[in-house]
């Protein structure tokens, strides 16, 4: 139902109106359009868009479209991901996605600090590229605490690579709005194009795989966001030896 196709075509609004659906999985058949949109802060128009986008003619056909699809989540969790991942092997030769790699490269060639961001899962693997980057001679910092105070100045050749799944963590994108506006060059790593943090930062890299949830807990592959921060990682060091 939220295939890759699908959720590429999702505004800023439409992920608004995503994440409340799938935090509220178990009561989205009971609510009215109405109550959802309370919810998501949105219109009704933006629900009735959303639902469209989606394949349903309103939204009482996207109720139950959204019922089956619930009912058929854990079949598809067990299915094979080596079609998904052949998928974005055929990305990775795209030249869309080199031209993203480069752009990202220049940023980080140009500086001296590297600082990863993110939360939850992102925030394990924000870690992982601090340490990755740390052993091929790059200093690298992680932030996965939301609460942690922000950088008041931080160095000029500093660049930050922001790490978010769905692009819309709200920890995630007030902790690198922040720093973006003290001077901070940003490189995101998200799922979708279109999301909040692909669109603030100064170069996106998206991987666009299929989005999966199980019991409201996100299960969208990682294998991607690992690629890119080890290929990029892997230029920096061929380029400094």
């Amino acid at each position: 139902m939220f295939t890759k196709e699908v959720m590429e075509r999702f505004t800023e609004l439409d992920f608004a109106v995503y994440d409340c659906i799938v935090k509220a999985e178990k009561q989205i058949s009971k609510m009215t359009i109405k109550e959802l949109a309370a919810m998501a802060h949105v219109s009704t128009a933006t629900i009735l868009r959303f639902c469209r986008k989606c394949g349903a003619e309103g939204y009482s056909e996207f109720k139950l479209m959204y019922r089956e699809y619930l009912a058929k989540k854990q079949e598809v969790l067990k299915d094979d991901k080596e079609s998904e991942l052949q998928s974005f092997i055929t990305r990775i030769r795209s030249q869309d996605f080199q031209d993203s790699l480069a752009r990202a490269f220049e940023y980080l060639v140009r500086s001296k600090c590297v600082i990863f961001i993110g939360i939850g899962t992102s925030g394990m693997l924000g870690k992982y590229g601090a340490r990755y980057f740390s052993n091929v001679g790059y200093f690298s910092l992680f932030i996965d605490d939301p609460w942690l105070p922000i950088l008041q100045n931080p160095s000029e050749d500093t660049v930050m690579i922001v790490l978010s799944e769905s692009g819309t963590t709200k920890q995630t994108v007030y902790i690198a709005s922040h720093l973006q506006q003290r001077g901070c060059p940003m490189i995101s790593i998200t799922n979708n194009s279109n999301s909040v943090l692909a669109k603030m930062a100064d170069c996106n890299i998206s991987y666009h795989v299929t989005a999966r949830m199980v019991n409201e807990r996100n299960v969208t592959t990682q294998v991607p966001v690992l690629y890119i921060i080890e290929t990029l990682a892997t230029k920096l060091y061929n380029h400094e030896n």
